[in-house]
């Protein structure tokens, strides 16, 4: 364990962009409470060239050694200390192309010149590959930072400049004002041509970005403004930093970081370009906004005092995200997208055997990946919806703004929001959280009707056999229909692995997980108690919200073998008039799954279903978008245009090659369905397509219509153009984007029997993509291609986790979406 404490790092930065290193001087001040002989820094990739001490007036040397294999800088005192000291470090580094650390990003300028900027990305544990620091989020300090560059370029780090001096040779020192205590992984520096705009409201908010896209900054502007009024309003402590950015960076490997003071986003999402940006990209922009916006409370205020509880920080930003574009555009549903985008994907993931819990097993790195974000981000915000329905609004409100007063500019536990929340609510928060964040996996429960009693039994939900034994405490919320037309709502607690409840006679139906506000599945054990929610469901008496769930259990119990596809396909008789996207989107998905996954015969069945449920759809709200719909029917057509060509649909089809004809001559097609148009160009197109579709990748400008163009790019069908768009792939595309096309790929069933071979041919250049991609590629590859090679995926990746470490666990859980795959197709054969 570090005795060592730090105080203040005084970092001044040199960048070299012309020749991609850094030279760095270092001064940290810190302290210890008992004599030390020897101080612990890490380091990644820096050259170390001098340690010293100081010793009243003056700098003594001090002896040095690296420890690579545990990424440690040794420095031997002179003497022993305690107290405060202060060390001083020269060193150098690389500005490497990883994005990672201090890392280059290159982009085209207005007159087509390719430039360079530098920035950082310091999440979870890469600060140490920019400075020697004690990188751990515990290891609280203030910054103060300073950037030697050149006159004509910007610096930007997490606080307000605080004065520039002119240097000699063309360089300028800017040094900028002390941070508040904050862990290394929040700092942020950066050095480029950018330039701001600055909300005439509160010029506490600014964006920064190349010169040439200042212009699509004001709507990204303008809901930053207004989320930060919601969070001082509603967490009841003000942000405490002088000044607010939001950078738009041209090479980013996630999202967007949540850098105090300085947050960093992918372009496509922060930048708005009139007619290219859909409704649902602006969605996206809102909600991630909100989200990093959200962590300038929750992990930079309050920051978890281990990476095991970085719940405390992705599982707020993921909810309230999605309260805040709520707040301002409450029209625009975007509860049901959670449902879509968080709570589907968290029971998927959650479901598998090869699983986490939220709060991860304690770890030196924890790392955020495609095996833990699911877990870490939507699943924890689906817990935190379920214990704020549980709570109340003003409990729940009550417990947070308690928490991040008393524990604000410092290291916290689970336990400490537990009890902070428990306090305010009176309810036994702190037994139902331990029964959710502390355990892998989560419930099934499972309703039976015994007279005038309803029988509730719980067990853990897995699509493969589990070995039980699990148990949740589980907020239930039952709503009760009556046969004289009544209904009411009934609330419990189901605290053991059965319950029973009394309920008056004369009950038609009963709906339990009343508006999905719990993280559970649902079974019916009699089947026919489906029949009267069928009814419903055909007359509207239940909320989307319950219609979604409904079908969305029953297909989950498909694809764990307690149902069969001809179950669903016959519950959906219930969907026909069905107008609200929320379920048309999810049994949308839950078709195009089977029609992939299943046999010829089958996969007709559900091509023929298909088709007509997507013209059903198509001929109610057009195929043209609308000013005036709701975003989310705006999005149901984007998803159904293609799969309803795929299944054989004639008009809409003939709709969309004509569109595509027109854009390829000049025209212009709505943003809102431009994906789609540009997907059914691919896949009924030729040289002549493909050579357009380069063209247009080499001449846009906004990385929102770059990513739909690769992403229409995968789904060609003839061999020799899918073979040209993997080669464009490994050769042409930037290194953020290269998992993006072969994601997509991986859902072309004309491109599938061709990724695997592909995939061993190339693994060494796959292996060199950002951690993060190498996984997303991975877990596309393997539950698509193993299909029809399921020996061949297996023992190769047996092999490889044999010989590798890396990506190890989204290799497993993938393996473990192979077999689910494998046993729908088997159990689906006519």
């Amino acid at each position: 364990m570090n005795q060592w404490n730090p105080v203040n790092y005084k970092i001044r930065i040199k960048p070299d962009l012309s020749n991609f290193y850094f030279y760095a001087n270092l001064e940290i001040l810190l302290e210890a409470v008992s004599p030390m002989s020897e101080i612990s820094l890490n380091i990644i990739e820096l050259a170390i060239w001098r340690c010293q001490i100081k010793d009243g007036p003056i700098f003594r040397d001090c002896s040095f050694y690296i420890d690579n294999p545990k990424e440690e800088l040794k420095i031997i005192l002179p003497d022993k200390s305690s107290g405060q000291i202060t060390l001083k470090i020269d060193y150098t580094g690389r500005i490497n192309n990883q994005m990672a650390g201090f890392y280059c990003s290159k982009y085209t300028s207005i007159d087509g010149k390719a430039r360079v900027m530098a920035v950082t990305q310091f999440e979870e544990s890469d600060a140490r590959r920019a400075f020697p620091c004690m990188d751990h989020p515990s290891k609280k300090a203030t910054f103060d930072i300073e950037l030697e560059i050149q006159e004509g370029l910007t610096g930007i780090s997490n606080e307000q400049i605080k004065q520039e001096k002119i240097l000699d040779k063309g360089k300028k020192l800017v040094i900028f004002k002390t941070t508040p205590r904050m862990s290394t992984y929040l700092v942020f520096f950066a050095v480029g041509e950018f330039e701001f705009i600055v909300d005439k409201d509160d010029p506490r908010m600014r964006v920064a970005t190349l010169a040439h896209q200042k212009e699509y900054a004001h709507f990204g502007l303008d809901f930053g403004r207004k989320s930060l009024i919601f969070c001082e309003d509603y967490f009841g402590v003000n942000y405490p930093m002088e000044k607010l950015d939001l950078i738009s960076i041209p090479d980013f490997a996630f999202g967007a970081m949540e850098n105090w003071g300085a947050i960093t986003f992918r372009e496509n999402l922060l930048l708005h370009y009139p007619e290219i940006t859909s409704r649902a990209g602006e969605e996206r922009i809102c909600e991630v906004i909100a989200h990093e916006i959200v962590h300038q409370w929750f992990g930079n205020l309050v920051t978890p005092s281990e990476w095991k509880y970085l719940w405390l920080n992705e599982s707020f930003a993921t909810y309230f995200g999605f309260k805040i574009v709520d707040k301002y555009y409450p029209s625009w549903d975007i509860w049901h997208q959670f449902f879509l985008t968080q709570t589907d994907v968290a029971l998927e993931r959650d479901a598998l055997l090869e699983t986490i819990p939220i709060e991860i097993p304690a770890g030196e790195h924890v790392v955020i990946n495609s095996s833990t974000a699911p877990i870490i981000y939507n699943k924890g915000g689906n817990i935190l919806r379920q214990v704020k329905d549980y709570m109340g609004d003003s409990d729940f409100q009550a417990g947070l703004v308690h928490y991040l007063n008393q524990y604000q500019y410092t290291c916290t536990y689970s336990s400490n929001l537990w009890e902070s929340m428990e306090e305010k609510a009176r309810k036994p928060i702190k037994e139902i959280m331990k029964s959710w964040v502390d355990q892998p996996g989560f419930p099934i429960v499972e309703v039976d009707k015994d007279g005038d009693k309803l029988i509730f039994k719980q067990e853990r939900f897995t699509y493969l056999k589990n070995t039980g034994g699990q148990s949740w405490l589980i907020p239930l919320k039952i709503k009760i229909f009556y046969d004289n037309g009544d209904s009411k709502e009934i609330s419990t607690l189901l605290d053991s692995e059965k319950k029973i409840i009394d309920v008056d006679a004369g009950i038609s139906a009963y709906k339990v997980n009343a508006s999905q506000t719990g993280f559970y599945r649902v079974k019916y054990k009699d089947q026919n108690a489906l029949k009267p929610l069928g009814k419903l469901i055909e007359n509207k008496q239940l909320p989307p919200e319950d219609r979604w769930g409904l079908q969305n259990d029953l297909f989950a119990m498909v694809r764990r073998a307690d149902a069969t596809i001809d179950d669903y396909l016959g519950f959906l008789a219930h969907y026909t008039e069905e107008d609200s996207a929320l379920p048309l989107i999810s049994i949308a998905s839950h078709l195009f799954y089977s029609f992939l996954v299943t046999t010829s015969k089958t996969r007709q069945k559900i091509a023929d279903f298909g088709k007509t449920l997507i013209e059903n759809i198509l001929n109610k709200i057009g195929l043209e978008p609308q000013a005036n719909e709701r975003h989310l029917i705006t999005d149901l057509r984007d998803q159904i245009i293609f799969p309803g060509i795929l299944y054989g649909s004639t008009g809409t089809g003939e709709f969309a090659r004509k569109k595509f004809s027109g854009l390829m001559e000049g025209g212009f097609v709505q943003a809102d369905i431009l994906r789609s148009i540009m997907k059914t160009g691919a896949f009924y197109g030729d040289q002549k397509t493909f050579n357009w579709f380069v063209k247009r990748l080499d001449s846009s400008s906004s990385e929102h219509d770059r990513i739909n163009v690769l992403t229409a790019m995968a789904c060609f069908r003839e061999t020799p153009l899918i073979e040209m768009v993997l080669q464009y792939i490994m050769d042409k595309v930037p290194a953020r984007n290269k998992f993006i096309p072969i994601g997509a790929l991986a859902n072309n069933s004309e491109a599938i029997p061709l990724l695997w071979n592909w995939f061993k041919s190339n693994l060494a250049r796959i292996e060199a993509f950002h951690p993060v991609h190498f996984e997303r590629v991975v877990s596309s590859i393997i539950p698509s291609c193993g299909i029809d090679a399921y020996d061949e995926v297996k023992d190769f990746f047996g092999n490889y986790l044999g010989r590798h470490d890396k990506a190890a666990d989204t290799i497993k859980l993938s393996l473990e979406k192979l077999e689910i795959n494998i046993r729908v197709r088997n159990l689906s054969v006519i």
